[in-house]
């Protein structure tokens, strides 16, 4: 069985007024609930104190407020308590704490006159010596360990009628009449038997010499002046003595405190869902007149959280910002879920979003994200700081600050300010990002610094914006030949020399021929100088070229025949595909020629 099945069966024992059973079920449902429910130890307190078992009602009432220390209704709790173990400056201390969080709490309103007026009754009424007598600390203890009070003090309303006249000696004298049990304690205090001289006979007070000694040097004064009997004659019951138990008081309380707090809650709940159907038919102002309502009758940051959904739905961001900002305040006062808060933060995102404040939106991902982790928030960052990051590009664009930058890195390159250069062409990115000659500029003066990966990166990055620009090509292939990616170098300077005949008719030939010989050259130049031809034919089947025309079949059967006839290798070589295969496996050392 759920946790709020068994409270709601502990509110019906408990308007039943079957306390103990009442208090069973919402024991069970504190065990059953999977967080700590302050309401929870509120109702079982109210069923402590309706038992008389108002050292309970204390303890529940403590784990209440310690679970919620914003809820009112909680300090009604504890002041019920203090009031029933007839400590009376506690419960006023408490029932004001709940008037401070709710100035409308009726039931802190009646409890803490009801305790005023106690006080003030205490003061008008003598004491009748009995002050002195209860003062002890360990009275209770005493009275448990006496054989002749040991069987009384079992009744746990007995000990809180005790514990009631030690804070209230005033209300003793009529107590003290009606119930003969107090006769026995009082005796017990005094050290009296009254076991002697038979059950009708009337003590006097010559035989007060023979009373044992009492534990407390102020009863023994008082027993010296009068006898208990004498002490409560001359006070007759006063009109307040009626009036001022406290204990009284919390025993219609829970009626009053917690069923209220029940039904507040499916109010709020049955408000809400009449709130979702009209967000869902997009009556947004509906819905949120219904969540208001909601919150009106239970403070439950859920009602705000979706009451800014229909505002955000409204376009209505500013007043969806302000209601999640209460959303997180009262959260924070009420201690809610994390996972809620959290969601508040995200909303609060989404708005700064809608209303293009990418930095606020920002900042209140990275406040969900800390409250809690999702994958949704999570994504709306990564994507909110990409689109920040391509709103402050654009926004730093400008064409004419881009040729002076330009030129400035032209002027650093011509006086071998490589460093300079590159700071220069790297600012003439930003202000121009589609502008090819930037990449292409700063590729070169990475190149004269030696930073050829580098170098490579920017050329392609040229190319892809211009993917005509032939100066872009050639110093890719320069970088490449330098960190001997002599084959790509090669396939660069391919596609560099088709676009210059294409597009310049040949401008550029000469320099793109100069650096295919060079890449060809270079391929396959040994690193060891004292290499041997064997270790070169090893290294040059290493070559990928080489080795996929090596297993070309018909490579292989025209390589069989020059073996033979050379002179058909010659004719072979009038195949263009082939003469580029012939003079790849002459460059390697695979063909030599004398």
């Amino acid at each position: 069985m759920s946790a709020e099945e068994l409270k709601k069966q502990g509110n019906a024992a408990f308007v039943a007024k079957d306390f103990a059973k009442a208090v069973d079920l919402f024991s069970q449902a504190i065990t059953s609930s999977e967080t700590p429910n302050h309401v929870l130890y509120s109702n079982r307190s109210a069923c402590y104190a309706s038992l008389k078992r108002f050292g309970d009602a204390l303890q529940d009432a403590k784990k209440c407020i310690e679970i919620n220390p914003t809820w009112s209704k909680g300090y009604n709790r504890v002041g019920a308590a203090h009031s029933g173990l007839g400590n009376l400056d506690d419960a006023e201390k408490n029932y004001k704490k709940a008037l401070e969080l709710d100035s409308s709490n009726k039931a802190a309103q009646e409890g803490l006159e009801h305790v005023q007026k106690t006080q003030q009754s205490r003061q008008q009424q003598p004491d009748l010596g009995f002050g002195q007598l209860f003062n002890d600390p360990n009275m209770i203890e005493k009275l448990k360990q006496n054989p002749k009070t040991a069987e009384l003090m079992k009744d746990p309303q007995l000990v809180a009628k005790v514990l009631q006249f030690k804070s209230n000696p005033q209300a003793m004298g009529t107590e003290f009449l009606q119930d003969p049990r107090m006769m026995t304690i009082m005796a017990a205090l005094l050290g009296i038997d009254l076991s002697m001289g038979g059950e009708n006979q009337p003590e006097e007070p010559a035989k007060k010499p023979e009373a044992p000694k009492p534990t407390e040097k102020s009863a023994e004064k008082h027993a010296e002046k009068a006898s208990p009997a004498e002490a409560v004659k001359p006070q007759a019951p006063q009109p307040e003595s009626t009036t001022s138990a406290p204990a009284a008081a919390p025993e219609n309380e829970p009626m009053e405190v917690d069923e209220p707090e029940v039904d507040s809650k499916a109010a709020a709940d049955a408000e809400k869902a009449e709130g979702n159907k009209f967000y869902k038919a997009r009556q947004f102002d509906a819905a949120i007149e219904k969540y208001d309502k909601a919150w009106e009758l239970h403070k439950d940051i859920t009602y705000l959280n979706n009451r800014s959904a229909a505002e955000y739905e409204k376009g209505d961001y500013e007043q969806a910002i302000k209601t999640l900002t209460e959303a997180v305040e009262q959260g924070r006062e009420m201690r809610a879920d994390y996972k809620i808060i959290a969601k508040s933060f995200a909303r609060i995102g989404n708005a700064y979003h809608k209303m293009g404040d990418l930095p606020k939106a920002i900042d209140n991902y990275q406040r969900s994200l800390t409250e809690h982790r999702t994958p949704d928030t999570l994504t709306k960052l990564r994507n909110c700081e990409k689109e920040l990051k391509v709103r402050e590009t654009e926004a730093y664009i400008d064409p004419e600050k881009a040729e002076e930058a330009r030129l400035q890195g032209k002027d650093f390159f011509t006086k071998g300010d490589w460093p300079g250069a590159v700071n220069a062409y790297t600012e003439m990115i930003k202000r121009a990002p589609e502008d090819a000659r930037g990449y292409s500029n700063r590729a070169a003066a990475l190149a004269k610094l030696m930073s050829f990966p580098d170098a490579i990166k920017d050329c392609n990055s040229a190319i892809s914006k211009d993917p005509n620009f032939i100066r872009a090509y050639i110093r890719k292939a320069t970088a490449q030949i330098a960190v001997r990616e002599f084959l790509g170098a090669m396939e660069t300077l391919d596609v560099a020399r088709s676009k210059d005949s294409e597009l310049n008719k040949g401008a550029n030939v000469r320099e793109i021929d100069q650096l295919y010989v060079k890449a060809s050259q270079q391929r396959f130049q040994p690193s060891d100088p004292n290499e041997t031809p064997e270790q070169a034919y090893e290294r040059a089947l290493k070559d990928p070229e080489v080795a996929a025309i090596m297993q070309d079949p018909v490579m292989q059967s025209i390589l069989s025949q020059a073996q033979q006839n050379p002179a058909a290798l010659q004719e072979h070589m009038k195949n263009p595909d082939v003469f580029s295969k012939i003079q790849t496996l002459i460059a390697a050392g695979i063909i030599r020629t004398r």
